[in-house]
C-alpha cells in the first residue's frame, strides 16, 4: 500500500457527512477542517426539518462545543464566516430515499461535487427498536449507497461500523466482510427484506390492539430485535443491524470502491484537539461514574478480561488514512479494525486499579460536602456467582416483599413494585452486556497495521493522523485524560 500526503489529498475535496451532530462525526469535521482549512465543501447531513433548523443544531450541538476551541483560537471573530464558506448544512434522514434530501438544486449541486462519502449515521443503542435500528442501521446504509451512486465523481464510500459485528466467538477476528445471508451460528434464510416484512407485519399487529399502549409496542419492538439478532447468532439488536448493513453494501456496490471501518469500544480524546474531550457516556463510562459516586457495590465480569478501547481521535484518524488510500480504486472492499486488544491490550484489572486510584486522590463530594471514600468492589466473575448475588441481596428481599404484599398492599405495594422494576430492569442490561463483559475475543488489526505503515513511509503526517494504540500507556490515559474529561464533562 502506498500513499501520498494525506492533507495534499484534502486540499480542494467535496466530503458528505452523514449523522454530523454525532460524537465521532464532530470530531472528524474538526479535524478536516483544521488541519485542511483549504478543502473545498463539507456537506453535513443532519436531521432536521429544514436547512435552517440543521444549521442551528449544527451549531448548538458542535461549534458551541469546547471540541471546537481550536478552531475558535484560529479564527477568532472570522470562524462563522470560514464556516459559511466551507460547511454547507443539509437537512435530511438517511432512513429515506436520496436521505430525505428535499431540495432538488441542493442534491443535484452533491451530485456533482462530492468526492466521498462518509456515512457515520447510526443508532448506537444495543437496546433499541428493532423497527427503528433496522430502519438505520441497514436500509439507512443502502440509502447512503444508493446515493453515493449518483455522485458522478465519487471516489469513496467510507462506512463506520463496528468491531462486534463478529459477535460473541472467543479468538481471533479477522478483519473480512460478510456476504448477504451470512449468519454466526450456521442458520439458513436470513433475508433482510423478509426482516424488513417481519417488522411491518409485528408493528401491525400491536397496533391493532386496542390494550397496547406505546409503552407496550416499544418493549415488544426492542423485544423481537434481540429475538431476531439471537435467532441468527448475534447477542444484540445493534450488532446484528450494523451487520445487515454491512452486508448490504458489500452486496450492492458495484465497482463503488467501499471502505468499512469497525472500531471497538470508542473512548475520549486521547491527543486532538485536546486530550480528554467525550461527549455522552460512553460504555464503560457508566462503571466509572456508578464507582465514583460510591454506587456501584459489584462488577459482573472477568477481572482478566481485555478490553478493547481506542480513543476517538485515533479513530478518526484511521478514518482520514483509509480515505485516502482507498480512493479511486475500483470494485474494492476493505474493512479495518480499530481498536487495541491485539496491539496494546488492556486487562479489566488494570482499569479497575486506574478507577480506584483517581478517585482515591479525586473523590467525587455529596451535596452534603461529604467525599466519597472509595473501596474495592465485589467482582462476580461468573453468571452462577452473579445470579447468587442477586439472590440473596434482591431476589430473596422480593420474595418477603411479596408476601407482605399480599397482606398490606397499600402500605408496600409501591416498595415492592419498585425493587421488582429494578431488579428487571438489571437482568436486562446483564443480557444485553453479558457478551462483553466475559469477551474472550481478539480483534484482528493487520489491514490496520498495513495502513499505519503506509502513513509512517507517506512522509512526516504520522504524527497528525496518529492511530497506533501501542504508544498508549493507558494507565497514564485513564488517570490523567479519560477519567477526568468524563467527570468534568458528563458527571452530573
Amino acid at each position: 500500500m502506498e500513499l501520498g500526503s494525506i492533507v495534499d489529498f484534502l486540499e480542494n475535496k467535496v466530503l458528505l457527512v452523514t449523522g454530523a451532530t454525532g460524537f465521532l462525526a464532530k470530531i472528524f469535521v474538526e479535524k478536516i477542517l483544521r488541519v485542511q482549512p483549504n478543502v473545498k465543501k463539507l456537506y453535513l447531513l443532519v436531521r432536521a426539518a429544514n436547512a435552517e433548523s440543521a444549521l442551528q443544531r449544527f451549531n448548538t450541538e458542535a461549534v458551541a462545543k469546547d471540541l471546537f476551541k481550536l478552531l475558535k483560537e484560529k479564527h477568532g471573530t472570522d470562524l462563522q464566516k470560514y464556516l459559511s464558506d466551507k460547511v454547507t448544512m443539509v437537512a435530511g434522514d438517511i432512513t429515506f430515499e436520496d436521505m430525505g434530501v428535499l431540495d432538488s438544486s441542493l442534491k443535484e449541486e452533491m451530485w456533482r461535487d462530492v468526492d466521498v462519502v462518509v456515512n457515520i449515521a447510526a443508532t448506537t443503542n444495543f437496546d433499541e427498536r428493532y423497527d427503528v435500528a433496522l430502519t438505520l442501521n441497514a436500509f439507512g446504509a443502502k440509502n447512503v449507497l444508493n446515493f453515493a451512486n449518483k455522485c458522478v465523481n465519487v471516489k469513496l464510500l467510507l462506512h463506520v461500523s463496528t468491531a462486534y459485528v463478529s459477535g460473541e466467538k472467543p479468538g481471533l477476528m479477522l478483519e473480512t466482510p460478510y456476504k448477504l445471508g451470512d449468519s454466526l451460528n450456521g442458520t439458513n434464510g436470513l433475508d433482510i427484506d423478509e426482516e424488513g416484512k417481519i417488522v411491518e407485519d409485528k408493528l401491525r399487529e400491536l397496533k391493532s390492539d386496542l390494550n397496547n399502549d406505546e409503552k407496550s409496542i416499544k418493549l415488544a419492538m426492542k423485544d423481537l430485535g434481540m429475538q431476531r439478532a439471537n435467532h441468527y447468532g448475534w447477542p444484540n439488536t445493534y450488532v446484528f443491524t450494523k451487520a445487515l448493513g454491512e452486508m448490504i453494501i458489500g452486496h450492492l456496490k458495484g465497482c463503488m470502491p467501499v471502505v468499512i471501518l469497525r472500531p471497538t469500544i470508542v473512548t475520549s480524546t486521547f491527543r486532538e484537539p485536546f486530550p480528554g474531550w467525550v461527549e455522552g457516556i460512553r460504555t464503560i463510562d457508566s462503571l466509572v461514574l456508578g464507582y465514583g459516586k460510591g454506587k456501584l457495590t459489584c462488577f459482573l465480569g472477568d477481572p482478566e478480561a481485555v478490553y478493547d478501547v481506542v480513543p476517538a481521535d485515533m479513530v478518526v484518524n484511521a478514518m482520514i488514512a483509509a480515505m485516502v488510500a482507498h480512493a479511486n480504486e475500483t470494485c474494492s472492499e476493505t474493512i479495518y479494525h480499530v481498536g487495541s486488544s491485539v496491539s496494546n491490550p488492556m486487562r479489566f484489572t488494570r482499569f479497575q486499579k486506574c478507577g480506584y486510584e483517581y478517585f482515591a486522590e479525586h473523590p467525587w463530594i455529596e451535596k452534603d460536602g461529604n467525599p466519597v471514600i472509595v473501596g474495592e468492589v465485589t467482582v462476580l466473575n461468573s453468571m452462577d456467582s452473579f445470579y447468587k448475588y442477586i439472590t440473596v441481596r434482591y431476589l430473596f428481599p422480593l420474595k418477603v416483599l411479596a408476601f407482605v404484599n399480599l397482606i398490606f398492599c397499600q402500605a408496600f405495594g409501591v416498595t415492592y413494585k419498585n425493587l421488582k422494576r429494578k431488579i428487571n430492569f438489571v437482568l436486562r442490561l446483564v443480557d444485553l452486556y453479558k457478551p462483553y463483559l466475559f469477551s474472550k475475543s481478539f480483534y484482528d488489526d493487520l489491514n490496520t497495521e498495513k495502513l499505519r505503515m503506509a502513513v509512517r513511509k507517506s512522509g512526516n503526517e504520522e504524527n497528525v493522523f496518529y492511530f497506533d494504540p501501542r504508544i498508549i500507556n493507558w494507565e497514564d490515559y485513564f488517570l490523567h485524560i479519560h477519567i477526568p474529561g468524563v467527570r468534568q464533562r458528563e458527571f452530573k
